[in-house]
Protein backbone atom coordinates (compact mmCIF):
# COMPACT_ATOMS: atom_id res chain seq x y z
CA UNK A 1 0.00 0.00 0.00
CA UNK A 2 1.30 3.47 -0.93
CA UNK A 3 0.23 5.92 1.81
CA UNK A 4 0.95 9.08 -0.21
CA UNK A 5 -0.44 7.97 -3.56
CA UNK A 6 -3.47 10.25 -3.09
CA UNK A 7 -1.41 13.42 -2.60
CA UNK A 8 -1.12 15.99 -5.36
CA UNK A 9 2.49 17.04 -4.85
CA UNK A 10 5.43 18.25 -6.90
CA UNK A 11 9.15 18.87 -6.49
CA UNK A 12 10.89 21.93 -7.93
CA UNK A 13 14.55 21.28 -8.72
CA UNK A 14 16.82 23.89 -10.34
CA UNK A 15 19.49 21.99 -12.27
CA UNK A 16 22.82 23.19 -13.65
CA UNK A 17 25.89 21.24 -14.79
CA UNK A 18 24.52 17.99 -13.37
CA UNK A 19 25.86 15.69 -16.10
CA UNK A 20 28.47 13.85 -13.96
CA UNK A 21 25.87 12.50 -11.50
CA UNK A 22 22.77 12.64 -13.68
CA UNK A 23 22.21 8.89 -13.81
CA UNK A 24 22.30 8.56 -10.02
CA UNK A 25 20.03 11.57 -9.57
CA UNK A 26 17.51 10.26 -12.10
CA UNK A 27 17.54 6.76 -10.63
CA UNK A 28 17.02 8.01 -7.07
CA UNK A 29 14.09 10.20 -8.08
CA UNK A 30 12.39 7.55 -10.20
CA UNK A 31 12.63 5.08 -7.31
CA UNK A 32 10.89 7.53 -4.99
CA UNK A 33 8.15 8.39 -7.47
CA UNK A 34 7.51 4.69 -8.04
CA UNK A 35 7.42 3.97 -4.30
CA UNK A 36 5.11 6.88 -3.51
CA UNK A 37 2.78 6.32 -6.45
CA UNK A 38 2.41 10.05 -7.04
CA UNK A 39 4.38 13.19 -7.74
CA UNK A 40 5.65 15.48 -10.49
CA UNK A 41 9.14 16.91 -10.83
CA UNK A 42 9.84 20.30 -12.40
CA UNK A 43 13.42 20.59 -13.61
CA UNK A 44 14.37 24.26 -14.05
CA UNK A 45 17.26 24.86 -16.46
CA UNK A 46 18.83 28.14 -17.54
CA UNK A 47 21.99 29.42 -19.17
CA UNK A 48 24.09 28.81 -16.05
CA UNK A 49 24.28 25.19 -17.17
CA UNK A 50 27.14 24.69 -19.66
CA UNK A 51 27.13 20.91 -20.10
CA UNK A 52 24.46 18.51 -21.41
CA UNK A 53 22.10 19.00 -18.48
CA UNK A 54 19.35 20.56 -20.61
CA UNK A 55 19.51 17.74 -23.16
CA UNK A 56 19.42 15.14 -20.37
CA UNK A 57 16.37 16.85 -18.84
CA UNK A 58 14.61 16.89 -22.21
CA UNK A 59 15.38 13.21 -22.74
CA UNK A 60 14.03 12.30 -19.31
CA UNK A 61 10.86 14.35 -19.83
CA UNK A 62 10.27 12.62 -23.17
CA UNK A 63 10.65 9.20 -21.53
CA UNK A 64 8.75 9.86 -18.28
CA UNK A 65 5.83 12.31 -18.12
CA UNK A 66 6.36 12.73 -14.37
CA UNK A 67 9.37 14.94 -15.20
CA UNK A 68 8.75 18.38 -16.73
CA UNK A 69 11.65 20.41 -18.11
CA UNK A 70 11.35 24.19 -17.77
CA UNK A 71 13.83 26.05 -19.97
CA UNK A 72 14.18 29.55 -18.56
CA UNK A 73 17.09 31.35 -20.27
CA UNK A 74 15.90 34.72 -18.94
CA UNK A 75 16.63 33.75 -15.31
CA UNK A 76 18.99 36.30 -13.77
CA UNK A 77 19.79 34.35 -10.61
CA UNK A 78 18.97 31.25 -8.56
CA UNK A 79 15.92 32.73 -6.85
CA UNK A 80 14.25 33.31 -10.22
CA UNK A 81 14.80 29.64 -11.01
CA UNK A 82 12.98 28.63 -7.82
CA UNK A 83 10.14 31.05 -8.50
CA UNK A 84 9.76 29.84 -12.09
CA UNK A 85 9.37 26.29 -10.84
CA UNK A 86 6.97 27.32 -8.10
CA UNK A 87 4.74 29.17 -10.54
CA UNK A 88 4.66 26.20 -12.91
CA UNK A 89 3.70 23.86 -10.05
CA UNK A 90 1.01 26.25 -8.82
CA UNK A 91 -0.38 26.72 -12.34
CA UNK A 92 -0.62 22.93 -12.64
CA UNK A 93 -2.74 22.82 -9.47
CA UNK A 94 -0.38 20.99 -7.10
CA UNK A 95 -1.31 21.25 -3.42
CA UNK A 96 2.08 20.44 -1.89
CA UNK A 97 5.35 21.71 -3.40
CA UNK A 98 8.82 20.63 -2.31
CA UNK A 99 11.94 22.63 -3.14
CA UNK A 100 15.27 20.82 -3.33
CA UNK A 101 18.72 20.86 -4.90
CA UNK A 102 19.88 18.50 -7.62
CA UNK A 103 23.10 16.51 -7.71
CA UNK A 104 21.94 14.40 -4.74
CA UNK A 105 22.94 17.11 -2.28
CA UNK A 106 19.38 16.58 -1.07
CA UNK A 107 18.38 12.94 -0.85
CA UNK A 108 15.04 12.17 -2.58
CA UNK A 109 14.48 9.46 0.01
CA UNK A 110 13.61 12.24 2.49
CA UNK A 111 10.58 13.28 0.42
CA UNK A 112 8.14 11.00 2.34
CA UNK A 113 9.07 12.79 5.59
CA UNK A 114 8.24 16.16 4.05
CA UNK A 115 4.93 14.84 2.74
CA UNK A 116 4.07 13.37 6.14
CA UNK A 117 4.81 16.65 7.94
CA UNK A 118 2.78 18.64 5.40
CA UNK A 119 -0.08 16.16 5.73
CA UNK A 120 -0.25 16.53 9.52
CA UNK A 121 -1.49 20.11 9.74
CA UNK A 122 1.77 21.95 9.04
CA UNK A 123 1.91 24.62 6.35
CA UNK A 124 5.69 24.44 5.89
CA UNK A 125 8.34 21.75 6.33
CA UNK A 126 11.93 22.98 6.59
CA UNK A 127 14.87 20.63 6.15
CA UNK A 128 17.37 20.79 8.99
CA UNK A 129 20.88 19.40 9.31
CA UNK A 130 21.14 20.51 12.93
CA UNK A 131 18.34 18.68 14.68
CA UNK A 132 18.34 15.09 15.90
CA UNK A 133 18.66 12.81 12.87
CA UNK A 134 20.14 15.42 10.53
CA UNK A 135 23.74 15.78 9.36
CA UNK A 136 26.21 17.26 6.86
CA UNK A 137 28.13 14.60 4.93
CA UNK A 138 31.38 15.14 2.97
CA UNK A 139 31.25 18.90 3.50
CA UNK A 140 34.44 20.90 4.22
CA UNK A 141 34.83 22.66 7.55
CA UNK A 142 34.45 26.11 5.98
CA UNK A 143 31.05 25.14 4.58
CA UNK A 144 29.99 23.80 7.99
CA UNK A 145 31.26 26.92 9.75
CA UNK A 146 29.46 29.39 7.49
CA UNK A 147 26.26 27.35 7.49
CA UNK A 148 26.03 26.94 11.27
CA UNK A 149 27.36 30.45 11.88
CA UNK A 150 24.87 31.94 9.45
CA UNK A 151 22.00 30.10 11.11
CA UNK A 152 23.11 31.29 14.56
CA UNK A 153 23.46 34.91 13.41
CA UNK A 154 20.05 34.88 11.74
CA UNK A 155 18.43 33.41 14.87
CA UNK A 156 19.92 36.20 16.97
CA UNK A 157 19.18 39.10 14.62
CA UNK A 158 15.86 37.93 13.20
CA UNK A 159 14.43 35.99 16.13
CA UNK A 160 13.60 32.87 14.11
CA UNK A 161 13.57 29.82 16.43
CA UNK A 162 14.75 27.29 13.82
CA UNK A 163 18.00 25.35 14.08
CA UNK A 164 18.83 25.45 10.35
CA UNK A 165 18.06 28.65 8.45
CA UNK A 166 20.20 28.03 5.37
CA UNK A 167 18.96 24.70 3.99
CA UNK A 168 17.31 24.66 0.55
CA UNK A 169 15.30 21.47 1.17
CA UNK A 170 11.80 22.60 2.16
CA UNK A 171 8.13 22.07 1.42
CA UNK A 172 5.03 24.26 1.34
CA UNK A 173 1.27 24.10 1.13
CA UNK A 174 -0.17 25.78 -1.91
CA UNK A 175 -1.74 28.68 0.01
CA UNK A 176 1.59 29.61 1.59
CA UNK A 177 3.52 29.36 -1.64
CA UNK A 178 1.05 31.59 -3.48
CA UNK A 179 1.79 34.33 -0.96
CA UNK A 180 5.53 33.75 -1.24
CA UNK A 181 5.76 33.98 -5.05
CA UNK A 182 3.85 37.27 -4.97
CA UNK A 183 6.05 38.79 -2.26
CA UNK A 184 8.87 41.19 -3.29
CA UNK A 185 11.81 39.06 -2.14
CA UNK A 186 15.08 40.91 -1.62
CA UNK A 187 17.41 37.92 -1.97
CA UNK A 188 19.03 36.95 -5.26
CA UNK A 189 21.19 34.08 -4.02
CA UNK A 190 21.87 31.89 -0.99
CA UNK A 191 20.26 34.12 1.66
CA UNK A 192 16.92 33.37 -0.02
CA UNK A 193 16.54 30.28 2.17
CA UNK A 194 16.90 32.37 5.35
CA UNK A 195 14.60 35.09 4.02
CA UNK A 196 11.89 32.51 3.31
CA UNK A 197 12.10 31.07 6.81
CA UNK A 198 11.99 34.54 8.34
CA UNK A 199 8.95 35.61 6.31
CA UNK A 200 7.11 32.35 7.06
CA UNK A 201 8.04 32.05 10.74
CA UNK A 202 4.45 32.73 11.82
CA UNK A 203 2.99 29.87 9.78
CA UNK A 204 2.54 26.37 11.16
CA UNK A 205 5.94 24.83 10.46
CA UNK A 206 8.14 21.94 11.48
CA UNK A 207 11.79 21.12 10.86
CA UNK A 208 12.58 17.81 9.14
CA UNK A 209 15.94 16.06 9.68
CA UNK A 210 17.94 15.80 6.45
CA UNK A 211 21.38 14.60 5.39
CA UNK A 212 23.18 17.15 3.23
CA UNK A 213 25.90 15.69 1.02
CA UNK A 214 28.80 17.42 -0.76
CA UNK A 215 29.85 21.09 -0.69
CA UNK A 216 27.92 23.85 -2.39
CA UNK A 217 29.55 25.82 -5.23
CA UNK A 218 31.75 28.78 -4.33
CA UNK A 219 29.71 31.75 -3.15
CA UNK A 220 30.34 34.91 -5.16
CA UNK A 221 31.12 38.31 -3.63
CA UNK A 222 27.85 39.66 -5.04
CA UNK A 223 25.94 36.88 -3.28
CA UNK A 224 27.70 37.66 0.00
CA UNK A 225 26.93 41.38 -0.34
CA UNK A 226 23.27 40.63 -1.12
CA UNK A 227 23.05 38.30 1.90
CA UNK A 228 24.50 40.90 4.29
CA UNK A 229 22.29 43.69 2.92
CA UNK A 230 19.14 41.56 3.17
CA UNK A 231 19.95 40.37 6.70
CA UNK A 232 20.59 43.91 7.90
CA UNK A 233 17.41 45.16 6.22
CA UNK A 234 15.20 42.71 8.11
CA UNK A 235 17.19 43.06 11.35
CA UNK A 236 16.74 46.85 11.25
CA UNK A 237 13.01 46.52 10.57
CA UNK A 238 12.69 44.14 13.51
CA UNK A 239 14.67 46.49 15.77
CA UNK A 240 12.42 49.40 14.86
CA UNK A 241 9.19 47.44 15.31
CA UNK A 242 8.47 46.88 11.61
CA UNK A 243 9.18 43.16 11.31
CA UNK A 244 7.94 41.49 8.12
CA UNK A 245 5.97 38.29 7.61
CA UNK A 246 3.63 36.80 5.03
Amino acid sequence: MKPYAHLNWAAVVPVANEEPEWHLFQQAFVEQLDALGSGQVYLVVDTVSKDRTRALCDELSAQDARFVTLWRPANRHLVEAYLAGFRAALDAGHELIIEMDAGLSHDPRAIPMFLRVLSEGNECAFGSRYINGGSMVDSPWKRRFFSKGGSWLARVLLGVPMQDLTSGYEGFHRNVLMRLVNHPLRSTAHFYQTEVRYLLRKTRWMEVPIHYRAPSPRVSKNAIRNSIATLLHYAFRRLTGHSSSI
